[in-house]
């Protein structure tokens, strides 16, 4: 599986959901590929994934995608990213 983590450069909020979606993944004992890209290379990067991890502000510049698209409010907060991400999997 691949999970790859949206932001506007790639480098800030991507970087934050990235590492704690990797604790999340460790924690539900699932195993992923955890990818941080910037938006403008979403479609190449996400071409295979199959969830986006991203901010709503982001969701209309993804454009069509076969990916479930997880809109996250708290980056810092595990808890949602948990739930959300057993949402898009299970």
């Amino acid at each position: 599986m691949k999970i790859v983590a949206i932001c506007g450069a790639g480098i800030g909020s991507s970087g934050i959901l990235k590492v704690n979606a990797e604790r999340v993944l460790q924690r539900l004992g699932l195993s992923a590929t955890v990818v941080a890209a910037d938006i403008g290379s979403v479609a190449r990067v996400a071409a295979d994934a199959q969830v986006i991890l991203t901010s709503a502000e982001f969701v209309d510049a993804i454009g069509a995608t076969r990916a479930d698209v997880v809109v996250i409010e708290n980056h810092f907060d595990t808890d949602e990213l948990s739930r959300k991400l057993e949402a898009a999997i299970g």
